[in-house]
């Protein structure tokens, strides 16, 4: 992939060797031009952001009150939650579909978000509420004696013990979300909000199929992944190592 994006079509057809024999910047940036790239970069933004600040606040309030609070029918929703991670996602897209039609929100960024968001919260609250129990309750109870309130206690005490398993959450919902093309491509139907994977298939989809410009939005595609993960790689181990314990 990251050959290919440096080299021209005829010499990505003629093969024979990875390392381009006259790399050139020209493919990345005509494709990142001629097909407004930019437009879809943003858009795809939107709908990460969106959608990772969404899971990380609401699913961590309930991870919260799953590990440390407690009330009626608590254990058998927690299990509700979890049992969710054996049902396929495929399996609710028509659902999904149908009742973003009633709700006036089918091909709209927000149809995109609130699934998003949905469809994150068996992993979430599993790996969240295990983080949660983990912070000794004596901290908890130092807290209140002190005069803090619940939320006071949630936001300066749990969240930040809980800081890798939180950044993990981010990155395992953002990575998906960006990548996801499925539901976008069901679901988007005017240009001016399509995503990145939409407009790689665009690349895809031509008659005479650009294999250099395929490869170079490809690697416009996966760069800001790497980077993401490259710089909370650390909080993503201990987050994991965290749950697995857990």
């Amino acid at each position: 992939m990251v050959s290919a994006a440096f080299k021209t079509q005829q010499e990505v057809i003629a093969g024979g060797h990875l390392i381009p024999r006259d790399p050139t910047l020209s493919t990345l940036v005509d494709t990142w031009n001629r097909l407004h790239f930019f437009d879809y970069f943003v858009n795809s933004l939107q709908v990460t952001v969106a959608t990772t600040v969404g899971v990380v606040v609401i699913y961590s309030a309930a991870s919260y009150a799953f590990a440390v609070l407690h009330f009626p029918g608590r254990v058998a929703l927690y299990r509700l939650f979890v049992a969710l991670l054996f049902v396929p996602g495929v399996v609710t897209l028509l659902p999904v579909v149908l009742l973003e039609n009633r709700l006036a929100i089918l091909g709209t960024h927000l149809g995109l978000v609130l699934p998003f968001v949905n469809g994150t919260a068996p992993f979430a609250v599993l790996l969240l509420t295990n983080a949660f129990r983990s912070v000794p309750a004596e901290l908890r109870d130092s807290a209140r004696v002190d005069g803090a309130g619940e939320l006071r206690i949630f936001a300066r005490v749990y969240l930040p013990l809980a800081r890798p398993a939180l950044v993990t959450i981010a990155l395992l919902t953002a990575i998906p979300t960006w990548n996801e093309y499925l539901l976008t491509r069901v679901s988007l139907n005017d240009p001016a909000t399509y995503t990145l994977p939409i407009a790689l298939q665009a690349l895809k989809s031509s008659q005479v199929v650009q294999y250099n410009s395929l490869m170079a939005g490809a690697l416009i595609v996966v760069i800001p992944v790497i980077i993401g993960f490259l710089a909370a790689q650390r909080y993503f181990v201990n987050g994991l190592t965290g749950a697995i314990k857990g």
